[in-house]
């Protein structure tokens, strides 16, 4: 075959399509034909072509056999071309069938669905429509009814004596009744027949709808049927919060699992839990990398993260005014000191003229500079006010007596500001004296390390007087150039932060805490969390008793509107929500409660021994304890705790401030321990109960009376101390035997004096064999009360008759002394 370019085509047999057979001719050569098949690719020689043998084709014409191939082959080749051309064939009929097939199923698929639909929408016709037939009935039936009760009555036929009641010609009473009953019903059921309501609409049941998504729910299920089965929704992988434990209820929540799917994964973990149990977070992280989720480890304590410290820029500085802790020995005259420069008569208020709380106050000097000043207290008792007037201060004054040396309080400050690395001044207090004596003072300061300008040192020194007021300008001059010397710069645009200074529970106005802002501006409305306390800023009253609406930098104001009274020393930080500051508030609580649980925890069973050992040997003195604000509770409960030694310890049964009340008196009862109110009174119900109860109530102003008679009370349960007294020694010469008497030691007394009523004891070789007392003691015939040294006597051992001649007797008296706690 050849087409109108010239070029000849191979015709095969089988149905070739022309465009599987390929072949041409280029400048007179014969190619080979190269054959595509679906499966394979096949090459075939051309027909006419000559063979390299140059032997003859089947057909006879050499001009259409390919070279090269013989008779065999060329039939093999055209039998492959055919049956490759027949299996392509059958392939497409089978790819035909199924695709028909599966319209057919589609078809019947829609026709199954549209037949349901429509089988459902006859039965929701049939009820609907039963349901209208019902009520027509039921109305029709009413309707009668109606009629008959409202037609007249027919008069009663006269019954004959042999005739019986017809009882269907007339309604039975109970029917009427019922009927009267139920006309009021049946008006409001007339006026409400044949309104379609919802739930008649959507299908529901009394008045149980069913929601959007359940609708959606059930179309989308329909669809997925229609479809060819359900189809897998794809899963949603969850950040999931894991706590350090959890219970499994909650971890499934979280996970957006059933829970049931949860407790059967820790059943094969080996864990028979139940979903109100709670699981550890390892645990936990198991069971969420199952379920495919992504884990992020949580903690308790995160939730302080809200207040954290953020840092400040430094365009956002301004200047602030420093803090000045007034510090040094009692009675050394710091408080009178501050009273001269705020020209004030706070030691005047008192008790006994020694400060025992810590005071913050706000002094504006001549030149213009504002000083906020904290008085601590002297005392020994009061060590933690000083170390927290330390830590929040910027500058140290340190005030010594000049007519007194350097104490052990005025040692113990210099720590506390050396430990808080703080500057320190130095204010020689009273020096108007005729016995001061300054160089004294700069003398005795150079053994703890304190090197004042006058010494050549880098201390800054001031000669002042609290009675003359001589020197308080240089005080506040060098309290000024140590300020400009520290550059002290706060952002008063931030969330406030302070530290609580003092706290205390007011009848009046409830806990009130005594806070100095350190940073940031504390605002009237706040929100804030104090230790374990939480609450919000009712008002704010500064050291002048004036109510203020702010309160920024360095000033120290007292704080109302807490919820409770908190501890000295803690730290107020602002939240923006009161969630915020209640959760925080509740995890604290709860790590301080589990902390001091632990501390009072035996965890083996050597500690426990132990302890029940100690508390078997230990007598206690238990105290109930009331102050007027917090440092004075905290620091009475640490004067306790140091009373006592092995013998015997002082326990604080509980200890707050506030007025004492009748909770208080109950629980002294309860425990037989007196009530110490410092500051504080009983209030009237608290008397009469403790009278009536017979509680013993101590009122204190002064923390030395306190501490002295602890102390007393705490000594009676020591027992008295028996010492024993060597008065004499005898040496047995002749025991004789005496009938009645038994044996009887015939001695000579070679020291001291023996006595019929003191103690002996027998001693043969220097070892003690017994000790007792005597039966006897006589001196010739005579029974005496003593024999001098030198002398000769007989002894009977009281109970004891193995005396031999040679044995020594001591002679001893013991006496009791009373002891007491130093």
């Amino acid at each position: 075959m050849s087409d109108s370019d010239g070029k000849k085509t191979l015709g095969l047999r089988g149905g070739a399509r022309p465009g599987n057979v390929k072949q041409s001719f280029s400048h007179g050569r014969t190619k080979n034909v190269v054959v595509e098949t679906k499966r394979k690719r096949v090459v075939v020689p051309k027909p006419g072509a000559t063979k390299p043998s140059g032997g003859a084709t089947p057909s006879g014409d050499p001009s259409r056999r390919p070279a090269g191939i013989s008779d065999a082959e060329m039939a093999r080749r055209m039998k492959a071309l055919q049956a490759a051309k027949a299996r392509e064939a059958d392939e497409a009929a089978a790819r035909e069938a199924q695709e028909k097939a599966r319209e057919e199923e589609r078809a019947r698929r829609r026709a199954e669905q549209e037949a349901k639909e429509r089988e459902q929408r006859e039965a929701e016709e049939r009820a609907k429509a039963k349901a209208e037939e019902e009520e027509r009935k039921r109305k029709e039936a009413e309707e009668t009814a109606q009629r008959a009760a409202a037609a007249p009555a027919e008069p009663k036929p006269v019954r004959s004596p042999a005739s019986k009641p017809a009882p269907a010609a007339a309604p039975r009473k109970q029917d009427r009744e019922r009927e009267q009953r139920g006309r009021g019903k049946g008006r409001d059921d007339n006026r409400r027949s044949g309104k379609l309501t919802l739930g008649q609409a959507t299908g529901g049941e009394g008045n149980r709808h069913r929601s959007m998504a359940a609708m959606k729910r059930k179309q989308e299920r329909a669809r997925q049927k229609a479809m060819g089965g359900p189809v897998e929704r794809e899963k949603v992988i969850r950040d999931v919060q894991l706590p350090e434990a959890i219970m499994v209820s909650e971890l499934a929540n979280r996970m957006a699992e059933r829970v049931a799917d949860v407790v059967k994964s820790l059943m094969n973990m080996g864990m028979m839990v139940t979903q109100n149990q709670t699981i550890d977070a390892d645990t936990a992280e198991l069971i969420i990398e199952e379920f495919g989720h992504k884990v992020t480890r949580v903690s308790d304590s995160d939730v302080e993260d809200v207040i954290k410290e953020v840092e400040d820029n430094d365009d956002e500085l301004q200047s602030r005014p420093p803090v000045i802790t007034i510090m040094g020995h009692v009675d050394h005259g710091k408080t009178s000191l501050l009273d001269a420069i705020r020209d004030a008569r706070v030691v005047a208020g008192e008790a006994g003229g020694i400060t025992q709380h810590i005071g913050a106050y706000q002094v504006k000097t001549d030149g213009g500079t504002t000083l906020t000043f904290l008085d601590t207290p002297g005392h020994a008792a009061f060590t933690s006010m000083r170390s927290r007037g330390a830590q929040v201060t910027d500058i140290v004054v340190l005030v010594v007596a000049a007519d007194d040396a350097v104490m052990p309080q005025t040692i113990e400050a210099i720590n506390h500001a050396k430990a808080a690395q703080v500057p320190m001044i130095v204010a020689i207090n009273k020096v108007d004296k005729p016995d001061a004596n300054p160089d004294k003072v700069r003398t005795d300061l150079l053994q703890h390390e304190v090197i004042v300008e006058k010494m050549s040192g880098e201390v800054q020194d001031v000669e002042v007087s609290a009675i003359t007021g001589q020197g308080l300008d240089e005080l506040l001059e060098a309290i000024a150039l140590q300020s400009e010397i520290l550059e002290l710069k706060a952002n008063p645009d931030r969330a406030a932060q302070g530290a609580v200074i003092e706290a205390q529970l007011d009848v009046g106005r409830g806990p009130v805490a005594t806070v100095l802002v350190q940073n940031g501006t504390l605002r009237q409305g706040d929100i804030f969390v104090v230790g374990e306390q939480y609450g919000k800023v009712r008002a704010l009253i500064n050291d002048k008793g004036d109510r203020v609406k702010e309160a920024g930098p360095s000033v120290p104001v007292e704080v109302l509107g807490l919820n409770g009274t908190p501890e000295a020393g803690d730290v107020l930080n602002v939240t923006e929500t009161e969630a915020q500051a209640r959760e925080i508030a509740a995890y604290r609580e709860q790590a301080a409660k589990d902390k001091r649980a632990a501390a009072g925890a035996a965890t083996t069973l050597e500690q426990l021994m132990q302890k029940a050992k100690e508390d078997e040997n230990v007598s206690e003195l238990p105290i109930l304890m009331k102050a007027d604000v917090q440092g004075s509770a905290e620091a009475i409960v640490q004067a306790m705790e140091k009373i006592g030694n092995d013998e015997v310890r002082v326990r604080v049964l509980h200890s707050g401030v506030g007025a004492i009340t009748e909770t208080d008196v109950g629980l002294a009862e309860a425990s037989g321990a007196p009530i110490l109110g410092f500051n504080v009174r009983a209030n009237t119900s608290a008397r009469n109960t403790a009278n009536q109860k017979g509680v013993e109530i101590r009122y204190y102003s002064v923390i030395y009376d306190l501490v002295d008679d602890v102390k007393a009370a705490a000594s009676g349960l020591l027992s008295a101390e028996i010492r024993e007294k060597f008065i004499g020694y005898a040496e047995i010469r002749e025991v004789f035997k005496v009938t009645g008497v038994g044996k009887v030691a015939g001695c000579l007394v070679t020291e001291g004096v023996a006595r019929r009523s003191a103690g002996v004891r027998l001693l043969r070789d220097n070892v003690v064999i017994h000790e007792g007392t005597l039966k006897t003691l006589k001196r010739f015939k005579d029974e005496v009360a003593e024999v001098q040294s030198g002398q000769e006597c007989g002894m009977a051992f009281e109970n004891y008759d193995d005396i031999r001649a040679g044995d020594v007797i001591e002679i001893f008296e013991r006496e009791e002394v009373t002891r007491t706690l130093d």
